[in-house]
Order: structure tokens, then C-alpha cells, then sequence
């Protein structure tokens, strides 16, 4: 009976091993449809949609300045999507999880950021972050793939922006992300 489980959950993680990949890859081929973004209304909506997927998580958005900028909307809804659902995992053994998001212009440039009060990781490992199927925290006690920072950071390199991250061992992580102010 054990056999079977380990056998079932081992198929379904390799099912969304496949799924992240075959995400990932079409990421390249994408037609990117830029237009000015109300990030304050993407950031809402994502974190709308997030909320119903874990109703009894005690979560907090603080929800500060997004300064409008220009990309794919459906994509960037994607990485503020992939930055909240990691902030939200990675506080799962906090009482609270309390994550801030917001932006400012950094000259031709804005500057995104999500921050959260969870597990953080050791600045040693910052680059092995954005790599398919990479990951710096054990899979038994964070699910998920390792692909979610690198469909982040394809999304962003494809707009032209840049993607970065800090972090200390048990003091939260800090993600960045940039984008063009005018199209």
C-alpha cells in the first residue's frame, strides 16, 4: 500500500516536472503583446486568486505603490502570480504570512519587489535560484518543481529587465524585478 502512494506521488510529480518544462520552453516562443500596466490591479488580481487556493492560510498583502509600466499583461501577471505563490510557500511555517509589494521608478525603469517574512535562503546560493528545476530548499518540506524563479526570470529577460533576489537564512527573501516605464 505504501509502494503505490510513493509510486503515485513520484507520477504526479513528474507530470508537473513535464508541465513546468514544457511552460518554460513555450516562454521562448511567445509573442509578447506590451501595453501600460495598471501593476496595482495585476498585483489585486493575483493575489485574489491566490487567496482561494489557500482560504484557511493567515496571510497579509501589504500592498504599497505600483507605478504603471509596460510588458505583457498575462505574462507579468505570471511572475507577480509565481513571486507571491513562493512568498506564500515559503512562510508556510510562520503564524502569519506577511509579504509586501510595490514599486518605484529607477530612472528609465521600474523596480518591482516582493517581500516576505519566511525561510529566506543563504546568499550563497542566490544564483543556483533562477535555474530550471534548481532548488535550495528540500522538496519534502517546500513542494514544487524549482521551476518558478526561472519562468520569472525568462519572462523578465524577455521584457528586457533584469530579476534579482536577497535573502538570510530565517529572515524573509527579498525578489526584484524591472521593467520599462514607457513602451
Amino acid at each position: 500500500k505504501q509502494k503505490f502512494g510513493t509510486i503515485r506521488s513520484s507520477a504526479q510529480m513528474m507530470g508537473q516536472l513535464i508541465n513546468d518544462l514544457l511552460a518554460f520552453s513555450r516562454l521562448g516562443r511567445k509573442e509578447i503583446m506590451p501595453s501600460k500596466l495598471d501593476m496595482s490591479g495585476l498585483l489585486d488580481d493575483a493575489w485574489k486568486e491566490l487567496q482561494t487556493m489557500q482560504p484557511e492560510r493567515k496571510m497579509i498583502l501589504d500592498a504599497r505603490e505600483m507605478p504603471p509600466a509596460f510588458g505583457d499583461r498575462t505574462l507579468i501577471k505570471q511572475v507577480l502570480l509565481n513571486l507571491l505563490s513562493n512568498a506564500i510557500k515559503f512562510t508556510k511555517y510562520r503564524d502569519c504570512a506577511k509579504i509586501e509589494a510595490g514599486g518605484y521608478a529607477d530612472g528609465k525603469q521600474v523596480v518591482y519587489y516582493v517581500i516576505d517574512n519566511g525561510v529566506g535562503f543563504d546568499m550563497t546560493y542566490h544564483d543556483k535560484m533562477f535555474g530550471v528545476f534548481e532548488r535550495i530548499h528540500r522538496s519534502d518540506e517546500y513542494e514544487g518543481t524549482g521551476a518558478g524563479l526561472a519562468i520569472v526570470q525568462r519572462i523578465i529577460h524577455r521584457h528586457d529587465g533584469r530579476v534579482w533576489a536577497e535573502g538570510r537564512p530565517d529572515r524573509g527573501a527579498s525578489f526584484y524585478f524591472s521593467l520599462k516605464r514607457k513602451g
